[in-house]
């Protein structure tokens, strides 16, 4: 089981290291975990962001990976491989934005 969570590990480490939006996404997480201890956030609070910046990294890896099966099976241009790249992109930015969302949500009102 251990070894298991070596690949996992792996996988999140190869992620951050290669993909710039990857990292974009750490560092808005670093930001809002700062931001929640700065303001003090409620408990319910934490947990909403929390969910948020966790399905928004998992997203960016889900979207990785398909890009990268998309680019072993298909090398070459291909309409039906830019529209599965286009639609995972999709799914990453709409979880960004529910997530900007919420966060606003949370912190607006501490800011004004």
């Amino acid at each position: 089981m251990l070894h298991s969570f070596k690949f996992a590990l792996r996988g999140i480490a190869k992620a951050f290291t290669t993909e710039r939006n990857m990292r974009l996404h750490g560092v808005a997480v670093l930001f809002v975990v700062g931001a929640g201890f700065y303001f003090n956030i409620s408990p319910l609070e934490w947990i909403a962001l929390i969910f948020c910046c966790g399905i928004v990294l998992c997203a960016e890896i889900i979207n990785t990976a398909i890009e990268e099966i998309v680019n072993f099976i298909s090398p070459e241009k291909n309409k039906k491989a830019a529209l599965i790249k286009d639609l995972s992109a999709g799914a990453v930015l709409i979880t960004a934005i529910m997530a900007l969302v919420i966060a606003g949500v949370v912190f607006i009102p501490k800011i004004l």
